[in-house]
């Protein structure tokens, strides 16, 4: 019952990796994202039952002193021990939160099915070799009498020591997203012929704010949750079993989760002069995985220590990244989940409950580098098939007008006025005292620009004059309304072009003035950007489905 619970814990993160990564991109690649994210856990989580848990098992024992059956490469689906299957899905939730990463770095031009293939591989074979040569009791794992990894005799029986995953899942997942951004190559107008960045804010600060609390949330079913010796049986009764070590899990998690947002505050505020929301974000979620290899085992002040660090190193690496590298890690999937993951490894023998130990820190360094070498070496391979027959990224006319369209058929955000008020083209019943002709007879076209949060108002107004039909569009631009200085994860931008919506109503027998008045009373703020009406004479006029001609096709 413990691990179900917190099982659907750590399912939940799925929900914040959701938003955290949709309010990074921009809006018209938000579906995109939540599909990534959504095919993510149903197509990996069905690879890793029908492949990967078994063999994460047969890697283990290949690289230790056991023997291997063909029967260990699907045991999980022939079990008849109902636990078996709580286990499994116990490890599936941490497989699936290792492949959910990876998308977050290739974010706005990787192929739907490049990815998706990739996350089939990654949860049937490149994750569970990693599990296999650490919890399977492979080739890193500690001599406990039941698993000699060849690595871990070598030093002495001490192995690699990763007690949630900090850099088995975060580490890994954050080093296959690197590798993935980097075969894929930047997005398009991200950089320079001169090599200089170009920074693309993502549309929602909101939403990345709520997925990292999402996150944080659901970590505790990770951290704590692998604890899963909380209960005991003694005498026939339940008892508590060693909640002291759950107890320093829980104190641990939340000292270096709170720990690495105020390091990554603190660095933007050392870089740029502010504390960047994005960065304290990412800083809290860069904590977490510091702590998460060594909540086990350190002492309280490691916790902190560790997600301090964590989250501090987050906006260097960041920019070493994206300055020195020139790789487009689009929701920082590395700085965050990464390095992170490889800090908190090698910084836990350092504050050890037992004292420092060089063997343990060897054993480290050792676990480290074989988990990064066979990650890159097997992302890299496999994006760059994809790359290599021309799959791994959607084409430039694709990624100009947004993976939502292109690679799904639908619009995120498919209104930008409430449809609250329609202009349907009625009777005119509008009386002209002087009996003349409205416009003088002619045809006229009013042009609008003005504030998107007024365009329900100004389309009411519109009604109430009788305007027949009106044609909206987004726009940006600039007048008289002064420029704003923008900040991206600590890097500036200036805001010249501000976003406006385009109003135009083409009229005949309503008079052109009204309308013009309509728009304008509706729009005004009285502050500078409210935008200008024009009116301007139309030579002519063509219904298409009628053919008539002038002012009656109006």
């Amino acid at each position: 019952m413990w691990v179900l619970v917190v099982t659907f814990l750590i399912f939940f993160m799925h929900a914040g990796f959701a938003m955290l990564e949709a309010g990074q991109v921009r809006s018209k690649n938000v579906a995109n994202q939540l599909t990534k994210n959504l095919l993510t856990w149903s197509v990996g989580v069905l690879a890793f039952f029908i492949v990967g848990a078994g063999f994460s098992t047969v890697v283990g024992t290949l690289t230790s002193s056991g023997s291997i059956t063909v029967a260990d490469l699907y045991a999980t689906m022939t079990t008849n021990a109902v636990n078996d299957w709580v286990g499994w899905l116990f490890g599936a939730v941490f497989a699936m939160t290792a492949a959910t990463i990876v998308s977050g770095a290739v974010a706005g031009r990787a192929k739907l099915r490049a990815y998706v293939s990739y996350t089939v591989l990654l949860a049937a074979v490149i994750y569970p070799v990693v599990t296999g040569f650490t919890w399977g009791g492979g080739l890193l794992a500690v001599n406990d009498g039941a698993a000699n990894g060849f690595i871990a005799d070598a030093l002495g029986g001490v192995g690699f020591a990763d007690f949630a995953g900090g850099m088995i899942v975060h580490g890994m997942g954050g080093i296959a997203g690197l590798t993935a951004a980097y075969v894929i190559g930047p997005r398009m107008d991200r950089y320079n012929s001169d090599g200089s960045t170009n920074v693309i804010p993502g549309h929602s600060m909101t939403f990345a704010a709520l997925g990292t609390l999402i996150l944080a949330f659901g970590w505790y079913g990770f951290n704590v949750g692998t604890a899963a010796t909380v209960f005991a049986v003694q005498d026939g009764s339940l008892v508590l079993g060693a909640f002291d070590y759950v107890g320093r899990v829980a104190l641990n998690t939340t000292l270096g989760m709170a720990a690495g947002a105020v390091g990554a505050g603190l660095a933007a505020l050392y870089k740029s002069g502010k504390v960047d929301t994005l960065y304290v974000a990412n800083g809290l979620l860069a904590g977490l995985v510091g702590v998460t290899a060594s909540a086990n085992v350190v002492v309280w002040y490691g916790g902190i220590i560790s997600g301090l660090i964590a989250g501090a190193q987050l906006p260097f690496v960041f920019e070493f990244v994206e300055k020195r590298l020139k790789i487009d890690d689009v929701c920082a999937v590395f700085p965050v989940h990464g390095s992170a993951g490889v800090v908190g490894a090698l910084l836990l023998p350092f504050f050890h409950v037992d004292g420092f130990s060089a063997t343990l820190l060897a054993a480290q360094v050792v676990g480290v580098v074989v988990i990064a070498a066979w990650t890159i070496l097997a992302t890299g391979a496999v994006f760059g098939l994809f790359k290599s027959v021309g799959q791994a990224r959607v084409s430039p006319e694709h990624e100009r007008d947004g993976l939502d369209v292109s690679e799904h058929g639908v619009d995120t955000y498919p209104e930008f006025g409430k449809p609250d008020t329609v202009t349907d083209g009625g009777e005119n019943d509008i009386i002209r005292t002087d009996g003349g002709e409205a416009n003088d007879g002619e045809i006229k076209l009013v042009t609008a620009f003005i504030r998107p949060d007024k365009l329900s108002d100004v389309k009411t107004g519109l009604a109430e004059v009788g305007a027949p039909s009106l044609t909206v569009t987004n726009v940006s631009g600039r007048g008289s309304q002064p420029a704003k200085k923008g900040q991206w994860r600590g890097e500036e931008y200036t805001v010249d072009l501000h976003q406006k919506v385009k109003i135009e109503c083409v009229v005949a027998d309503i008079p052109a003035g009204d309308v013009a008045a309509a728009i304008s009373d509706a729009a005004q703020t009285g502050e500078k950007g409210d935008g200008k009406v024009f009116v301007l004479p139309v030579e002519n006029a063509y219904q298409i489905r009628t053919g008539e001609e002038g002012r009656s096709a109006v």
